[in-house]
């Protein structure tokens, strides 16, 4: 039975789904991997999605700040992962 936190939309962010291009295609210990650092990084900016309401304007302003000037960025990943 899963936990339901009142006032928390619990589908939000646990409603993706993997769907493969292949059937019944076996995953490298190298995809598992990655897919698992995904994970890792999606509990990550949950948290600041948890957080960031509690911050005043000025901190929010210089969080969203250093957000936007990290690198590697999320279009830069995804430049990589979809080259083909």
């Amino acid at each position: 039975m899963r936990a339901v936190l009142p006032g928390i939309n619990s589908t939000a962010y646990n409603g993706v789904t993997l769907q493969l291009s292949r059937e019944n295609m076996p995953l490298s210990g190298e995809a598992i991997r990655l897919m698992n650092y995904i994970d890792d990084v999606s509990v990550t900016l949950r948290r600041v999605l948890a957080l960031a309401p509690t911050l005043p304007a000025e901190e929010r302003t210089l969080v969203s700040e250093h957000f936007l000037r990290s690198k590697p960025s999320v279009d830069d990943v995804m430049q990589v992962l979809q080259a083909k």
